[in-house]
């Protein structure tokens, strides 16, 4: 089981020299596993899948801030020697990827950021429900009949549900602290990193006019929606969400050798 600085990851052709680190960056009570194989495993790219601290097979224990999980995204970085890097984020992963490309220019090479906005606030409802451990089963049911768009098949969100299950509540609890916190609009007019922002039209949680404010607000950005998803829309329309991607990947000019 590989791991670095603590983080477990999954990686695909992580000997390809030719191309830059991809950091894929899950979302709130998420895992690796939340990137479909047709991004996790996307060809021609060296990706690596991330587990944040606490979460799936990693070590440690969650963090209450975005500031804390971008420190130890860097210490990720470094324990593998990775200078520069794509940051490629859910939700609250897009806060940590926005937080990385405000804070840390030079080890930012691009932004992808699905599903997310310039500040995540959380209901105080689902705050209170997330810190009990008795009302967590009730947690994540809500927030599992929030992600998904309507017609998404029901397997989908049955395991998505089980997975998130699976996360301690004080970790769940902390991610959500972590979101509610979270405001750098302000900031955001200082990343000159090129991004790829990415939405599903049916979005309840990050909803289109979130994106629309990033798309504003980032100098060098594309906005692509997709009209059949809501907030899982990479797993809900996984070759719909990876081939813009794989696009604005290769869009960006990359010298072999920047990220080593």
């Amino acid at each position: 089981m590989p791991l670095a600085a603590g983080i477990y990851y999954f990686a695909n052709e992580e000997e390809n020299w030719s191309r830059p680190a991809v950091i894929l960056i899950h979302g709130a009570g998420g895992t690796h596993l939340n990137w479909p194989p047709e991004i996790r495993r996307m060809a021609g790219q060296r990706i690596y899948a991330i587990d944040l601290p606490g979460h799936g097979k990693s070590n440690g224990f969650g963090r209450q801030t975005i500031e804390d999980y971008a420190r130890a995204v860097l210490d990720f970085m470094d324990a593998l020697k990775i200078r520069k890097a794509f940051f490629v984020g859910h939700s609250m992963g897009g806060a940590i990827a926005l937080y990385l490309g405000v804070h840390n220019p030079s080890r930012t090479l691009g932004l992808g950021l699905f599903a997310t906005g310039p500040r995540l606030r959380v209901s105080p409802a689902l705050l209170e429900k997330t810190a009990n451990p008795a009302t967590f089963a009730m947690a994540v049911q809500s927030i599992n009949d929030l992600v998904f768009g309507p017609d998404t098949e029901l397997r989908l969100k049955e395991a998505a549900g089980l997975r998130m299950a699976e996360v301690r509540p004080a970790v769940l609890h902390g991610d959500f602290l972590a979101c509610d916190a979270y405001d750098e609009a302000h900031l955001l007019g200082r990343i000159k990193a090129p991004a790829l922002i990415v939405c599903g039209m049916q979005d309840k949680m990050t909803p289109l006019h979130l994106a629309e404010q990033l798309k504003a607000r980032l100098k060098d950005s594309i906005l692509y929606t997709i009209e059949s998803a809501g907030h899982m829309v990479m797993l809900e329309e996984s070759q719909k969400a990876a081939a813009p991607l794989h696009l604005f990947l290769n869009s960006v000019v990359y010298q072999p050798g920047e990220a080593v």
